[in-house]
């Protein structure tokens, strides 16, 4: 197959010059594999994007998009419906945590973040404390693109080139600590304390003045960070403590990637919000879903009749997007796949540890059916790059991992198997030895 003309796209998150001069192709895809323009087969380490958690090509989602195309491709969300909209909302507050049993529909993680901060400052607005504008992220936080998702998002060269973002956000410290909890199998033992860090930011700004805190229950683009046993709950406990509201970022985490629909239910802890993507569609439409409890949305209910929430996109609730989350719901239920990753996981943590005492390797991290490797900085080199020659060296013998950083995250279709998982591990430890 002829390489295409490659001048005209702007790639993203991607080092545009570098690719171009080698550039890496899929064509097609099935199960847990991808297959490049010649032929190449190539195993799916990361799901996509942290997205396809049923597989490529699953059936019963192919032919609903398809059947949905050719019945209603589009249907304005403002001031109207498809019924779709109603029933998938319905099938994801059943496996959402108890009480957060309202959803609003976008179109990403990002919209979902962006969408989760205005219904946080709206509510409290609509409470009678308009004062309650400013917003807490966290160190080493990704909550996506957007303004407000940038601001609160903690990762430097994400932020560094675009200004000062959004107005009156701050972050609490990070929870990842090499020193304490490296090569540590599962949740790390140390670091619930790490919360109190948000006492500190009351006593700065006062907790008058604060909407919400959003975290990552588990911290995937900055190279898988686990919370501390008992640090969500203390994050709870404090935010309830000052009136404040909690945001779970669960557009990695939702949809079983853990071992249970979200990660809120994996560590017991319920937010008062939690945005989600990726995995509601499988990856195959964009979608995106906020879930709030019952109280934020009726907070907005309260005024004189008319448009509640002036906010929302044109392709909210698409009934593609529809038609493709209620079939992955489908697929998700009939395999059991929201809570396969448990079973899994003492697979992956047997076999990922394996690693342990590989050249320049620093730490291994792992829970559910997702870990991480992560490497030591090479002395006068860019940022990330012996991760970023493991993968290329895994992608040249037909693994795709996902570098971050200094990190390589693994986090594969949930249908994947112990022989898949064994060829993940073993082609590291071929690859990680030759990397200086």
């Amino acid at each position: 197959m002829t390489t295409p003309r490659m001048d005209a796209f702007w790639m993203p998150f991607t080092a545009n010059r570098d690719f171009k001069q080698n550039p890496r192709l899929l064509s097609r895809a099935e199960g847990m594999h991808y297959w490049t323009p010649e032929g190449r087969e190539v195993l799916d380490g990361t799901a996509g994007l942290w997205c396809v958690n049923a597989g490529h090509a699953q059936p019963r989602i192919v032919e609903a998009i398809a059947r949905q195309a050719a019945t209603l491709d589009f249907a304005p969300p403002f001031q109207m419906a498809h019924p779709l909209a109603f029933e998938l909302a319905e099938r994801l507050v059943e496996l959402a945590p108890p009480g957060l049993n309202r959803v609003f529909y976008t179109n990403s993680g990002s919209e979902s973040v962006e969408t989760a901060l205005k219904i946080a400052i709206g509510y409290h607005r609509m409470r009678g404390e308009a004062q309650r504008t400013r917003l807490i992220g966290r160190e080493r936080g990704y909550h996506g693109v957007n303004f407000a998702g940038t601001a609160v998002g903690g990762m430097g060269p994400n932020r560094k080139i675009f200004g000062t973002h959004v107005a009156g956000v701050d972050h609490i410290r990070h929870t990842h600590d090499l020193q304490r909890n490296a090569f540590t199998h599962g949740q790390p033992e140390h670091g619930a304390e790490l919360a109190d860090d948000l006492e500190r930011l009351v006593t700065l700004h006062d907790a008058s003045t604060i909407a919400a805190v959003i975290v990552e229950p588990m911290a995937g683009s900055t190279g898988v960070l686990l919370p501390p046993k008992g640090y969500l709950q203390r994050l709870r406990q404090i935010c309830d403590k000052h009136g404040i509201l909690l945001i779970f970022d669960e557009v990695i985490t939702g949809f079983g990637r853990l071992g249970s629909p979200f990660a809120a239910q994996h560590y017991d802890v319920v937010p008062d919000i939690i945005t989600a993507a990726k995995g509601v569609t499988n990856g195959t439409i964009p979608m995106g879903v906020v879930f709030t409890k019952q109280e934020i949305h009726d907070a907005f209910m309260q005024g004189p009749p008319g448009i509640e929430l002036p906010h929302g996109y044109t392709y909210s609730s698409h009934p593609m997007a529809c038609a493709a989350a209620l079939a992955t719901l489908d697929t998700y239920a009939e395999e059991n796949l929201l809570t396969r990753a448990a079973k899994m996981e003492a697979k992956l943590q047997s076999a990922i540890h394996t690693l342990k005492g590989l050249p320049n390797l620093v730490d291994i991290r792992n829970t559910g059916l997702v870990a991480a490797l992560e490497f030591a900085p090479r002395p006068g080199a860019a940022p990330g790059r012996r991760a970023f020659e493991v993968f290329l060296g895994a992608w040249n013998k037909g693994v795709l991992l996902r570098a971050a950083g200094d990190n390589i995250a693994i986090s594969p279709p949930l249908i994947i198997n112990d022989s898949q998982i064994d060829q993940i591990v073993s082609t590291l430890a071929e690859v990680i030895p030759t990397v200086e």
